[in-house]
């Protein structure tokens, strides 16, 4: 009896350290890829941010180096659009978000993100002759099973849209993530966010917008509450709780 309770004992605690030095390897492992996991979601933001400026065929393999040369990341405060102090790569606007010291609940939360960090961060792209050429502006809403992140790549006139792309999203295969077909995305350059009166304007156009509607882009086919998801989101973000105050400061001539 003696014999058999040492033994049942003696596996137990063979299992417990099985359990504590796998347990150790898991941790050390996770703490040892933290750095190349940030190398990695930077270099896709980078990415993203280089394709809604129209840069990312003339980066090729460079991405690194083409976004260091080209692109200049600004903090903002949201309320009074203007540039503050701020790590601009490491911030994240829905971990500020879910910090109730650090974001608001929007009034009228027609993105359904619930809350609103009270910064963000801009990009101001240049072109070879180092002029403005395109501002960037990551956008955050819902679709139909969860948030999509996104960025609109806007010509310094903050109106003229260049580019919209999207990057984390979990929408329905060949439904709601055809917001990732080039086809749907080449519908967007030209188009005007904002109407006469300055007020967000842009649409999304079940059964296709009409030729010459400056406002207007085809709803994807069978997604509709992915498409309403794509015009909320941009119509919150650029407007009077979104960007409106920096679109504001910077038509007026000022960044400060």
């Amino acid at each position: 009896m003696s014999s058999n309770k040492e033994t049942v004992g003696g596996t137990l605690i063979f299992v417990l350290i099985i359990c504590l030095v796998c347990a150790a390897l898991v941790s050390i492992s996770a703490v040892g890829l933290k750095p190349l996991q940030q190398a990695n979601k930077l270099l896709d933001k980078q990415t993203k941010i280089l394709e809604a400026s129209g840069l990312l065929e003339k980066a090729g393999t460079d991405i690194v180096g083409t976004y260091a040369k080209f692109v200049e990341a600004k903090m903002i405060d949201l309320d009074s659009g203007k540039i503050i102090e701020g790590n601009t790569d490491n911030f994240d606007e829905r971990s500020d978000a879910r910090d109730v010291t650090k974001s608001i609940k929007p009034i009228n939360d027609i993105a359904g993100i619930n809350r609103r960090a009270n910064n963000a961060v801009v990009y101001l792209v240049k072109n070879d002759q180092g002029k403005l050429d395109t501002i960037v502006l990551p956008i955050i809403g819902s679709g139909l099973w969860d948030l999509m992140y996104g960025f609109i790549g806007l010509a310094p006139d903050l109106n003229t849209v260049r580019s919209v792309v999207y990057s984390e999203l979990k929408e329905t295969p060949g439904l709601g993530a055809e917001v990732l077909n080039p086809n749907w995305k080449a519908l967007w350059p030209g188009k005007k966010m904002y109407d006469e009166q300055g007020e967000p304007a842009i649409k999304i156009v079940k059964g296709g917008a009409k030729a010459g509607d400056i406002h207007g882009v085809d709803a994807l086919s069978g997604a509709t509450l992915t498409s309403n998801g794509v015009e909320r989101t941009l119509r919150f973000w650029l407007g009077a709780e979104g960007y409106g105050p920096f679109v504001a400061n910077f038509k007026n001539g000022g960044l400060k």
